[in-house]
């Protein structure tokens, strides 16, 4: 079966519920987990990163049924942005999908550099910029071909991961309890926790400083409903990956912080490389750090393939809505949008070089735009599905004939509106991420002006 957004393009619909649970899993697990776990809890505290992370998660449960019911009523590629788009309005539609793109577009460029470096530890001698170049075209060859050699690979990607994080905190549990030896020294149990200050030694303060990052760790959960429009029986398959989702990701984020935080003490956890590296080493596992290596690796290119395939799809989705060059919408012959992918990359290629010559300058701006587009993605996702539920009730709709309907309407997405608004406002509190705030906003803002310098009201 096949879908389409008019003039006759069509993607396929090759995608299984397997492939879906992986690639949203996959999106959220990855270096956010590997390296940034370590940074909260040293921000936080144990007690607060917890916290941190439950209130995320709590957050993106509240965004992700949001979007399983919009991709179960309109399931197309390029999610919410068609979503807000007809829902809210043209002009948002245009702003959500141009700052979405941007964001990933810009990771993906992040993520060649980084991949490049980490095969420093096996390579020392070979220049980084080959092994980006390399990946480069590893991910284009894997995003060009077809949608299923994408997913098919993504999963593998992402199983690599989940393996990693199931043995860290079976391992690092057993320590914890003293079935398995640290270096000769007894088992802490929760010492660590309820030592040093306890469970929050910096405030509470600290915990709502250090949301933006536990928010950013799980961004990529939305690309379930990017994937949506190529994904086969999608009134299935979308509300099972978004429950499984959810739940799983909670427990092995919140299972993971409390065996770091029960092995490590809390103000050792923010100096560390990478906590799990250092997990690995005191219970005596050989090439721990090579083992960790390959896995933080894989994350990055699971990273990089899942952006380059959600940036291409949302690219491809706003050329259909003429919110984009017509020429970005043509497909090749196998369902894959080969120019929206050309130009995600040549972006991505761009970003990449500005790290190089404009660090403090361009790139510090797309930074600062990738770290926002998550949270006011999520909020644009939130305020859709409440319009789509209003104007359902109101044309006559019954809700018990949504085959995925959101639970305690309209109190969940106002719930989720209002959370994601709290961490913009502690942002403001917090002088090492304030200019977030201003170039985000500021390109939001300019998106909007030009829309409607572009378009006028013409479009509604």
């Amino acid at each position: 079966m096949k879908t389409g957004l008019g003039n006759g393009a069509r993607l396929n619909r090759s995608m299984k519920s397997r492939h879906l649970f992986m690639i949203s899993l996959g999106g959220v697990i990855g270096t956010g987990l590997f390296l940034g776990s370590g940074p909260t809890i040293g921000g936080a505290g144990p007690g607060g990163a917890v916290v941190a992370y439950l209130l995320g998660g709590l957050l993106m449960y509240l965004a992700m049924v949001c979007l399983g019911e919009l991709s179960v009523v309109m399931p197309v590629s390029g999610s919410f942005q068609a979503h807000a788009t007809r829902f809210i309005g043209p002009a948002t539609g245009f702003m959500i999908g141009w700052t979405y793109w941007m964001s990933w577009a810009t990771t993906v460029g992040s993520e060649f550099t980084a991949a490049g470096m980490m095969m420093r530890r096996w390579f020392p001698d070979t220049p980084v910029w080959i092994w980006s170049a390399a990946f480069v075209v590893l991910l284009f060859t894997l995003n060009a071909l077809t949608t299923r050699g994408f997913a098919e690979t993504e999963f593998w990607f992402a199983g690599i991961k989940v393996l990693a994080v199931i043995l860290f905190i079976l391992i690092g549990g057993a320590a914890v309890f003293g079935l398995i030896g640290l270096e000769g020294k007894p088992a802490p149990f929760f010492t660590n926790i309820t030592d040093h200050g306890g469970l929050f030694p910096n405030g509470w303060a600290a915990v709502f400083i250090t949301m933006m990052t536990v928010v950013y760790a799980y961004q990529g959960s939305e690309l379930a409903g990017v994937a949506a429009g190529e994904t086969e029986d999608p009134q299935k398959n979308i509300p099972r990956a978004i429950k499984n989702i959810v739940y799983r990701v909670l427990i092995f984020y919140v299972m993971a912080v409390i065996v770091l935080s029960a092995l490590v003490p809390w103000q050792k956890a923010g100096l560390i490389e990478s906590p799990f590296v250092t997990v690995f080493d005191m219970v005596g596992i050989p090439y721990a750090a090579d083992i960790m290596n390959f896995v933080i690796l894989t994350a990055i290119l699971s990273v990089g393939n899942s952006g380059l395939y959600a940036s291409t799809r949302i690219l491809w989705s706003m050329s259909r809505d003429k919110m984009a060059p017509s020429l970005i919408g043509r497909l090749t012959s196998r369902g894959v949008p080969l120019y929206a992918l050309l130009v995600t990359l040549g972006f991505a290629l761009l970003s990449l070089l500005s790290s190089v010559v404009a660090a403090e300058t361009v790139f510090m701006v797309l930074l600062s735009i990738s770290g926002l587009a998550g949270t006011v993605t999520w909020m644009v996702i939130a305020l859709a599905q409440y319009n789509f539920r209003k104007g359902y009730v109101r044309e006559g709709g019954n809700v018990k004939d949504l085959v995925f309907a959101v639970r305690f309407f309209p109190l969940v997405p106002i719930l989720c509106i209002l959370i994601c608004l709290s961490i913009f406002v502690f942002l403001a509190f917090d002088p090492t991420q304030r200019s977030s705030l201003y170039y985000g906003f500021g390109f939001i803002a300019a998106c909007y002006l030009y829309y409607f310098f572009r378009y006028g009201r013409r479009r509604g």
